[in-house]
């Protein structure tokens, strides 16, 4: 089996449980393709280095994928239908990163800064 991590932008406007329903909708999508997710993780709203049919902000979230390359084609082939993503990314990795992924060892870091600074 291939391994992926797929990373979308949903829209800024969306709420947290929507955004969590894209996320779902993804994983169904991968496992009626014979894939599974093996880790889903909510980066929350960042802002974007330029705006996104007009929008600065968006919620980013990641998905780690096992299957065949067919899963691929389906995601992005919906990715493009859905309104409320705005930008998405896929990449074959050897191996899945363990733990918590780079970005939310990062937003950890900055919560605890922002903490101990109060």
């Amino acid at each position: 089996m291939a391994l992926y991590e797929h990373v979308f932008l949903a829209r800024q406007d969306l709420s947290q449980s929507q955004v969590d329903a894209l996320a779902a909708a993804a994983t169904e999508i991968v496992e009626a393709n014979e894939g599974k997710v093996t880790k889903t993780e909510t980066w929350g709203l960042k802002s974007l280095a330029y705006k996104i049919d007009r929008n600065r902000k968006a919620h980013f979230v990641l998905l780690n994928i096992e299957g065949p390359g067919s899963i691929v084609a389906e995601l992005e082939r919906q990715n493009r239908i859905n309104e409320d993503i705005i930008r998405w990314l896929t990449i074959a990795v050897e191996e899945h990163e363990e733990g918590p992924s780079v970005q939310m060892r990062k937003n950890d870091r900055e919560r605890k800064r922002r903490g101990g600074d109060s």
